[in-house]
């Protein structure tokens, strides 16, 4: 009996103990063992059978039972699983593998409040490809998906700490939301973005595929929505590809 308790395959197996032992202490110790039933000599045939099929069906209605306890935690794991995938997906760009704009909007609204309370520098990076539409026009589309996936891995690489969120804000379009960051630090990055880029040499007419990059950081007040936030970096993206693009512009709402 004891050996048949430690295997995996003959643990949960059902077994009759016959014998012709009616001490109790002998037929505790049978059931200390594991044992599911004690007859003392051989019972009629009837009483037997009976009990084999009772305890047989016992034991297989507790493997249904296990098997369906099983197969139900794995359906569980799967379905966790893919609401988990899903809800991945609803946030990330299908392109690039950024995030995506409803991402981006809900990430910086959240990390807006959470600088408002703590009075922390809040900064945002605006990035937009130079001249997408010309290099679309005479490539096609195609090939500027590809420079988009391209200069979307740079960004990516620009946002490194678990706090940041790259997303592609719309079009040829990104965006780079730097936590407890300021003007300084963003600006740097940006600069990097900007180098890196160039650095990829994908050649656009007489020229080669660049960036522009709009900088704001704020600590956020009661007077300030993260949609003015966004307009302050959006200015400051207007202004770099105003001055010539392929650089940085900065704008800060308050310090």
């Amino acid at each position: 009996m004891r050996e048949y308790r430690k295997h995996a395959s003959t643990r949960a197996v059902p077994v009759i103990v016959l014998s012709s032992k009616e001490d109790p202490a002998t037929k505790g110790e049978a059931f200390a063992a594991g044992a599911n039933d004690y007859l003392v000599k051989l019972p009629d045939r009837i009483e037997l059978i009976a009990r084999i099929r009772y305890h047989t069906r016992a034991y297989l209605d507790h493997v249904q039972r296990d098997s369906a306890h099983r197969a139900l935690r794995e359906s569980q794991r799967q379905l966790i699983s893919a609401n988990l995938e899903l809800e991945r997906l609803t946030r990330i760009d299908g392109l690039t593998g950024l995030g995506n704009r409803r991402y981006f909007d809900e990430y910086l609204a959240a990390e807006w409040k959470r600088a408002f309370r703590a009075q922390s520098p809040l900064s945002l990076l605006m990035i937009d490809a130079d001249n997408f539409k010309r290099y679309n026009d005479t490539y096609g589309h195609m090939a500027g998906d590809d420079v988009l996936k391209q200069i979307a891995r740079v960004i990516q690489s620009g946002s490194g700490r678990s706090t940041d969120l790259a997303a592609r804000y719309g079009g040829e379009e990104f965006v780079i939301v730097l936590v407890d960051t300021i003007l300084e630090q963003s600006s740097a990055i940006a600069e990097r973005l900007v180098q890196s880029v160039r650095e990829l040499n994908i050649p656009h007419g007489p020229d080669r595929v660049t960036i522009s990059v709009g900088v704001a950081t704020a600590v956020p007040t009661e007077n300030e929505t993260p949609n003015d936030f966004v307009n302050a970096a959006d200015l400051a993206l207007f202004r770099a590809k105003s001055e010539g693009r392929n650089r940085v512009a900065l704008h800060m709402s308050r310090s």
